[in-house]
């Protein structure tokens, strides 16, 4: 494993605009979390995607920072400064690893804001753990029983996710040549809005770290070994439950990703007042690719006291 100190140089990064960032490491559900912190009030916990780390919420840590919230960015299990773990992978758990940095920061609740994989860990945790979860907002996810029939009818959208499947290739595939996947799927993933190239080597120098290929492809592993077992089927059944917290909906018009219609169809599994919004001419990274659009829908949501439906 890479010394913690040499990790600690890939990932303790600062953002744009010479903002201070706190960083720390948080115990929850038996392993250690690495976290990044901007501002004092309400808690709102920011949960990244595959394949990136808490550095994609760079933008919106200070504009939430600015607006009077607590905005914290952690790295999920298994990624950037976080505990990589043998196991502990399947989206249950990894929601315990989300609800228990809320308890361990000391908040009663969270509004929970999560992108790609970090979305639908959010959608679970909503499930699981109503009464820690504030708020709901989830960026280019569906919701995971969405998510599951989106990936069976749509073979060539989810492509990545079955080259998964195979054993030790896709980490490989991952790391090879400095991790350039890392930077093709970031590129084709995204809008006309292209990031620059200092930003794609941050992302490659993260999935560089030993064993973050492997833990990073392990929950997408997960869902698709397990849907005909039991515990697969289990999730799937507890995933019924409606979500009852206000959520906001956001999905960019041209991610290649995930179809918008998948995506917009989860508001049949939220029992609360349910925004979609839909960001035209953006792909699979809305909150990267226009950051200002994003903050300002997500901030004026979090501060309406009544979100219609």
């Amino acid at each position: 494993m890479t010394a913690p100190d040499s990790t600690a140089a890939v990932v303790r990064l600062d953002i744009p605009g010479g903002h201070e960032v706190t960083h720390r490491d948080v115990a929850a559900n038996g392993a250690r979390f690495h976290t990044a912190e901007m501002g004092d009030g309400p808690l709102v916990l920011l949960l990244h995607g595959f394949p990136q780390f808490w550095w994609t919420w760079r933008y919106q840590l200070p504009a939430l920072a600015d607006a009077g919230f607590r905005a914290v960015a952690m790295d999920l299990r298994g990624v950037g400064g976080s505990d990589r773990t043998p196991r502990g992978y399947d989206p249950a758990n990894l929601a315990l690893d989300i609800t228990g940095v809320i308890r361990s920061l000391g908040e009663p609740d969270a509004a929970l804001v999560g992108h790609d994989l970090g979305g639908y860990l959010a959608w679970t945790a909503a499930v699981m753990r109503p009464k820690l979860v504030r708020r709901l907002v989830v960026s280019s996810m569906p919701h995971p029983r969405r998510w599951r029939a989106a990936m069976l009818a749509d073979v060539r959208r989810s492509s990545h996710i079955w080259s998964f499947q195979r054993p030790w290739l896709p980490e490989r595939r991952l790391t090879a040549d400095d991790a350039a996947l890392v930077g093709r799927m970031i590129r084709d993933w995204s809008g006309p809005r292209l990031p620059e190239d200092e930003t794609i080597e941050v992302y490659q120098r993260a999935m560089a770290i030993p064993s973050t290929a492997h833990c990073s492809i392990e929950p997408y592993r997960w869902m698709v070994r397990s849907m005909a077992r039991p515990d697969g089927i289990q999730f799937n059944r507890r995933m019924k439950l409606p979500v009852r917290v206000p959520t906001l909906h956001l999905h960019g018009s041209l991610d290649p990703v995930m179809r918008t219609r998948s995506a917009a169809g989860s508001g049949e599994y939220v029992e609360a007042p349910y925004r979609w919004r839909l960001f035209d001419g953006l792909g699979h990274w809305p909150h990267e690719e226009d950051p200002a659009a994003f903050s300002t829908e997500l901030i004026n949501w979090l501060k309406d006291p009544e979100p219609d439906r």
